[in-house]
């Protein structure tokens, strides 16, 4: 088991014990205590936020210019690879993820603070076409404090999209990790805070604020010292995020749930799209936000092809994240597990067939993890709930199409809009299908691959805005036009 941060969270630039209620995470594999974490409380939310206005204000960090800025992420990343391999066990330890997945996870994370400070190094502001005797310039300015509110499922990336990005345009952090998962956050926190100090640079720039969302993330958004929320997680939080941002006038950026819909012509390369198919949904336990998990097959090879889908997910390994061979790792806690059963038993209500899983593993082994043998659904029609409601686990319903209207048709009737797979070796029908399709990634003849470069967002109930890609930066900042006069001679309005 590798060793836990401190009971500590980062509150105005000092790791402290928070004041608020303490909570247990738990190791999903075994069930069995990895760590106590007290939680801060509303009055030192308020605390940090003070203090990180106080620290995006200090000349120190303010005055620096974009390239010294970027000394600060390129510290940071080489900060995560040197603790690489500990991130990643801790990361298995906290969230059940398996072990090759985490440390894949670590390396983005550290990819993305790289990545970032290049685009900081090269990113230019504008000399706009002047309309008169003047001079217009665009120039962007940091927004001040950020609050960062992330999920349990994949922490480690998912706070390098946002930290990176935050500090490249030259503002403080709130962050606050998910309840169940805050260890590999408060890790990462003590990695910023070295490189804050050996850099010189205010303490209080980045804040780790563990606790319950529904607490500390409400105080982190209706705090007026924060002038942007960036929130990864659920949709129904989003909405309520959201109505308090809107009562700010506050910007915000949501990536919420989906329900992305993967697709298989008849002229797919069988072999790949099986394999595509398979590891879009039930890769990370099916606990992602872009999972594919409605599998449309062209009606002429449904059947053969979901019958050897079901014999190849009957053969999937599952086990500990510990087991460099696990392919389904447990979920992250007990709790969300039986969530997942209870969608999969209202699936047999609807009149579902279960062709494979369907219910916890048998044996000693698996009697005190959060497991769930990856499941295969069919029989059901695109309006049943289990179709429309994002389960978070490793369940897939398959469902067969007739033509590409009644594809799209289909595809796009849900509240999501984050993500799409097609397998096909017709380029046509690809782009056809790929633009006709209402989501914010596409994939073609593969699934689930990310690049920090290119922009990440979602359309509908799936969110809103975008991270990742070189705009990713200017989305944490103001933007500014500035006019200089270029006659010497008086206005005329004033003669």
């Amino acid at each position: 088991m590798p060793p836990t941060p401190p009971d500590e969270a980062l509150i105005a630039g000092e790791w402290r014990r928070g004041a608020g209620t303490a909570s247990v995470t738990v190791d999903p594999a075994t069930g069995q205590p990895l760590a106590t974490v007290h939680g801060v409380t509303v009055e030192e939310v308020a605390e940090a936020a003070e203090a990180a206005a106080r620290a995006a204000a200090d000349p120190r960090w303010r005055e620096l210019l974009p390239h010294q800025r970027a000394r600060l992420l390129t510290r940071i990343a080489e900060l995560i690879d040197d603790g690489a391999e500990h991130l990643a066990a801790l990361q298995t330890a906290d969230t059940g993820k398996s072990i090759n997945e985490t440390r894949a996870l670590v390396a983005s994370a550290a990819g993305t603070f790289r990545y970032t400070a290049a685009a900081l190094e090269t990113a230019e502001e504008s000399i706009t076409p002047a309309r008169g005797a003047y001079l217009t310039m665009s120039v962007y300015e940091p927004i001040g404090v950020v609050g960062a509110i992330n999920p349990w499922n994949s922490p480690v990336a998912s706070d390098a999209q946002k930290l990176a990005p935050a500090l490249a345009g030259g503002n403080a952090v709130l962050l606050k990790p998910a309840e169940w998962t805050p260890l590999v956050s408060l890790a990462l926190g003590r990695m910023v805070s070295r490189a804050l100090d050996e850099l010189g640079l205010p303490a209080a720039l980045l804040a780790v604020l563990p606790g319950r969302g529904s607490v500390i993330g409400d105080a982190i958004v209706r705090d007026p010292r924060v002038g942007k929320v960036t929130f990864t997680g659920g949709t129904s939080t989003g909405r309520t995020l959201a109505h308090a941002a809107a009562d700010k006038l506050m910007p915000v950026s949501l990536e919420l749930g989906g329900k992305s819909p993967t697709v298989v012509l008849a002229d797919a390369d069988v072999e790949q799209a099986l394999a595509g198919v398979m590891f879009g949904v039930f890769s990370s336990s099916g606990q992602s936000c872009i999972a594919g998990s409605r599998l449309f097959v062209a009606r002429e090879l449904y059947d053969d092809f979901v019958g050897e889908l079901v014999e190849r997910v009957r053969k999937l390994r599952v086990g500990p994240g510990t087991d460099p061979a696990t392919q389904v790792a447990p979920l992250v806690h007990h709790k969300h597990r039986d969530s997942v059963a209870a969608y999969v038993d209202l699936a047999r209500s609807e009149g579902a067939r279960v062709r494979c899983g369907g219910t916890v593993p048998e044996g000693e082994a698996y009697a005190d993890g959060a497991y769930y043998l990856p499941t295969v659904l069919d029989g059901l029609s695109n309006d049943a709930r289990v179709c429309q409601e994002e389960i978070f686990g490793p369940v897939l319903v398959a469902l067969p199409f007739d033509d590409e209207d009644d594809l799209v048709d289909r595809a796009n009737d849900s509240v999501y809009g984050l993500a799409c797979g097609i397998w096909t070796r017709d380029h046509r029908a690809a782009w056809r299908i790929g633009r006709r399709i209402d989501a914010g990634t596409v994939w073609i003849n593969t699934y689930k691959q990310f690049s920090i470069s290119t922009p990440f967002g979602g359309t509908k109930d799936s969110g809103l805005g975008r991270e990742k890609g070189r705009d990713g930066i200017r989305a944490y900042q103001r933007q500014k036009s500035l006019y200089w006069g270029t006659s010497a001679a008086p206005l005329p309005w004033a003669n």
